[in-house]
């Protein structure tokens, strides 16, 4: 892994995806505060961001490292027309590894194309999501103690959600058994539903999961993305289809947790945030510690 960008979770084997969750659970058991010293990290953010853009700071800070970059694309010489490949190119000049977030698919494999640095993807548009799934996959290895044979179900926007993408791709790695639940208009898309086929995996797709929440191992909520609609109307029509509810998990089962790439809009009620199987908000701390196996992996000095 070392020296190469991770653009696509696919970038990675099932035997480097092992390799970095373990790497993850040794920062969490024992930080190093020097690791990254000498480093520069640059984390250019094109598009707003919260958890990605801090857990990345807060990883690299923690680990010792430097951070330039910039958080608002209106702040640099984008917004005097510079193009993609000309940041990427000058930026490269003056770090060790570039986190890049755009809204267009394809963006982070270009980058990559063109820099003297590796460069990880921090989500580009409605494709993929790479970091984020390696954190789901940490938080669900430790939740279930195990990776493999478990009902996973994908609630909301499928067809726009990049990280379900991400997560469906890396989870077929281990024999995992899909339940696809949205609205017809965001189901998941074709290609990923081929993809499962291919490697004889199971998958479900429903309009509704109340009937079956009993089932599973792991519910990931998704919100409907009002920035992926060029249709207002079309938003409001399924902003709210599916509401996860306290009393939703009565009958559940007691290994069931509940993750979210977060932000949440009403897609969980508050009420199951006291639930024990509320797990979104440790999942995000999990993010920490996979990034900074991420960097430090790629940087060769894990």
């Amino acid at each position: 892994m070392k020296s190469r960008s991770l653009v696509s979770i696919n970038d990675y084997t099932k035997e480097e995806i092992l390799k970095i969750l373990n790497i993850a659970a040794e920062f969490e058991a024992k930080p190093e505060p020097e690791l990254l010293n000498g480093k520069v990290i640059s984390t250019l953010f094109y598009e707003p961001s919260t958890r990605t853009r801090l857990s990345f700071e807060s990883a690299v800070s923690r680990l010792g490292g430097r951070i330039v970059g910039f958080t608002d694309s209106s702040s640099s010489s984008v917004s005097k027309g510079e193009s993609l490949k000309d940041t990427i190119m000058t930026v490269s000049n003056y770090s060790d590894l570039i986190i890049l977030r755009h809204p267009l698919e394809g963006s982070a494999l270009y980058a990559s194309e063109v820099s003297r640095v590796p460069v990880v993807n921090a989500g580009d548009g409605a494709n993929q999501h790479p970091t984020q799934t390696l954190l789901d996959l940490y938080s669900i290895l430790k939740t279930q103690g195990t990776l493999e044979n478990l009902n996973i179900f994908l609630v909301g926007d499928l067809k726009y959600g990049r990280t379900v993408h991400s997560l469906l791709m890396a989870m077929s790695h281990f024999n995992t058994t899909f339940n696809f639940i949205s609205p017809k208009e965001l189901q998941m898309p074709d290609e990923y539903k081929l993809y499962l086929n291919e490697l004889g995996l199971k998958y479900y797709e429903h309009s509704d999961f109340t009937e079956i929440i009993s089932r599973a191992d792991i519910i990931y909520m998704t919100r409907v993305q009002r920035e992926r609609f060029s249709d207002p109307m079309e938003y409001e029509k399924v902003k709210n289809i599916y509401v996860l509810r306290y009393a939703m998990l009565e009958n559940t089962k007691a290994n069931l947790k509940i993750l979210h790439p977060l932000p949440r809009v009403n897609e969980i009620h508050q009420d199951v945030d006291k639930s024990e199987k509320a797990y979104y908000f440790t999942q995000a701390l999990n993010g920490v510690y996979t990034r900074q196996a991420i960097i430090a992996s790629i940087l060769g000095l894990k």
